[in-house]
């Protein structure tokens, strides 16, 4: 037993492999690691130690997989019309707006995270945004963002040395300690094949909508604040 080394060990944990002699060996190992002794069905095999039983495993896994998804596909909160109505009126004041938007299937993280909502009255798109700040490997998600604000004003409280959190500030020390005319904003231009990714620079004097005229978005924008002299494969259409 790896537990208490003394007794003769009954069983072996499935997800970590310990052996224990008793039930309180073995609750015990959990505590102390905190184990929660269900198998790790996505654990690494090597070629080597693969046998039918993982293949079996495997099989199975996709199976439950297959299920979990078809099920959330069917729940009735998904088809209900409020909830139709309301992603066309998005995409509908989207498509008015020169925006193409257009949102995935039920299960997706993206269309479970989304927050973007259209104020009637005012007119105007609160947009779900995420900001990537690649060369420090920060992302910020921002919720509730006007269509109107101009993407310096999005980008002051984390990139701007007097303005910015000082969290924030110390976290991406590159950018602040940076001259603002290095920043640069892209966006990912989607539909294109894999080995031909681009990018849109986008402008930071310019509003959010503006900025997101003539594009193609999927459920919400996710911004990419880059460093001229420091992007490498980041290629901006035309370039």
């Amino acid at each position: 037993c790896e537990t208490c080394s003394k007794e003769e060990a009954k069983y072996r944990c499935p997800r970590c492999m310990k052996y224990s002699c008793s039930l309180l060996c073995v609750k015990k190992h959990k505590l102390a690691l905190s184990c929660n002794g269900v198998r790790d069905k996505t654990a690494f095999v090597s070629v080597n130690e693969f046998t039918d039983l993982n293949l079996l495993s495997d099989y199975r896994f996709l199976e439950d997989v297959g299920r979990t998804a078809d099920a959330a596909a069917r729940h009735c909160i998904v088809h209900s019309p409020a909830t139709k109505r309301l992603l066309y009126c998005l995409r509908n004041k989207a498509r008015g707006c020169n925006i193409e938007l257009k949102t995935l299937p039920v299960g997706f993280t993206k269309r479970k995270e989304n927050s973007t909502t259209f104020n009637s009255m005012e007119n105007k798109f609160y947009w779900h945004l995420k900001l990537i700040f690649p060369h420090c490997h920060a992302e910020y998600t921002l919720k509730g963002v006007p269509d109107d604000k101009t993407l310096a004003d999005i980008l002051k409280p984390y990139i701007d040395p007097v303005e910015s959190d000082p969290v924030v500030c110390q976290r991406l020390k590159i950018y602040t300690a940076s001259p603002q005319s290095d920043v640069q904003i892209l966006m990912k231009i989607e539909n294109r094949n894999r080995n031909s990714v681009r990018y849109n620079e986008l402008d930071a004097s310019r509003s959010l909508l503006d900025n997101l005229k003539g594009k193609v978005i999927i459920e919400y924008p996710t911004l990419f604040v880059v460093l001229k002299t420091l992007k490498n494969d980041m290629v901006v259409l035309g370039q």
